[in-house]
């Protein structure tokens, strides 16, 4: 099989965030950093959370509005940051751009072929892409309008309603090899309370029996990690369109790095035909 991307990565707000000193992990992401290299494209959630934690460290209290509108503040807040420190840790060989995007990107074919193709030339240019779901322009009030007119046109709508999503269309858009989802936890359990349960592998002999698979594990997944979160069964239900291309799907805890989980060294779930 045949892939035009070798790696799309994506790491989750909270396992980007250092909850013992209730700050951004620069230790975390200074190590993800130095692996990136071109042929890889890389989501990153965690601009609202880093510009909420942000604000509070230089104002020593959280904003006093809305819940919609402080999302929006601290998320274009939150985005200065993370992107600095992944310039400041990358290799400097290379080059890094930001890319923003939003639900209207991957629902409208010229908008998915424009991105596509940003995303395909990075690599022959030198270059990493981090993306992240632009927050700060875009409401949930309007997102959920812009669906349901494509829902009431019968047309299937990618939501994007988290980076998630953002990541499994990403991996279908550029047809890439594997799709790593680092979370705050090592993978897919059949008990989340107890790390014994860890469902190592999630298989098929053809995609068919492999999507029934992964519902039946749906079946065992409960909660999430953070209010607004979707949780693991979410991730589940997302990846589906990119192990229909034959993209290996990684859910893995973030402490692992890159290349192990790659290998396969790396304790995780791992999503794939036989």
């Amino acid at each position: 099989m045949t892939f035009d991307t070798e790696l799309v990565g994506k790491i989750g707000s909270m396992a980007l965030i250092d909850k013992a000193s209730n700050m951004l992990d620069y230790t975390l992401l200074a190590r993800i950093s130095r692996e990136l290299k071109p042929g890889y494209i890389w989501i990153t959630s965690g601009a609202a959370e880093t510009g909420r934690l942000d604000y509070i460290m230089r104002n020593g209290r959280e904003l006093n509005i809305g819940t919609e509108d402080a999302k929006t503040d601290y998320a274009a807040q939150g985005q200065a940051i993370l992107m600095s420190t992944y310039r400041q840790f990358v290799d400097s060989r290379y080059s890094l751009r930001q890319v923003l995007v939003e639900h209207q990107h991957f629902n409208d074919d010229a908008k998915r072929e424009h991105l596509k193709s940003l995303l395909l030339r990075c690599k022959e240019q030198n270059a990493i892409p981090i993306i992240n779901y632009n927050d700060a322009v875009s409401t949930e009030e309007s997102r959920r309008f812009e669906i349901q007119s494509l829902k009431a046109k019968k047309v299937k709508a990618v939501e994007c309603v988290d980076n998630d999503e953002t990541a499994a269309q990403i991996a279908c858009l550029v047809r890439a090899k594997h799709l790593i989802i680092l979370t705050s936890t090592d993978g897919i359990y059949k008990d989340s309370k107890n790390p014994d349960t860890l469902i190592e592998e999630i298989n098929g002999k053809d995609v068919y029996e492999l999507l029934d698979n992964i519902t039946a594990c749906e079946n065992y997944c409960n909660g999430a990690s953070r209010a607004g979160a979707n949780g693991a069964k979410a991730k589940l239900e997302y990846v589906k369109e990119a192990v229909k291309i034959g993209t290996e799907v990684i859910i893995a805890q973030a402490k692992h790095t890159i290349a192990d989980l790659v290998s396969g060294k790396a304790k995780a779930t791992r999503i794939r035909v036989r």
